[in-house]
């Protein structure tokens, strides 16, 4: 058992740094503009492109967005 809570450990771990490093991309572009260079992609528009599918999937978007949330809060 230790080990699976230490491979969960490091998954929340590696988690919440790619939440960080998404919300540093998105105060960058929003400074900067598309003109980010070592960002390379535009991440608002697949941040937005993510939110718009999940609402034009009705329920089964809510129930996908909701689970994200318990996954991301959970500690």
């Amino acid at each position: 058992m230790q080990y699976i809570d230490s491979i969960v450990g490091f998954l929340k771990k590696v988690t919440e740094l790619a939440i960080a490093l998404l919300a540093l991309a998105i105060v960058l572009q929003i400074l900067f503009g598309n003109g980010v260079s070592f960002i390379g992609v535009d991440v608002i528009g697949n941040v937005t492109k993510i939110i718009a599918s999940l609402g034009q999937n009705g329920l089964v978007g809510l129930i996908a967005a909701a689970v994200l949330y318990a996954i991301v809060t959970r500690r």
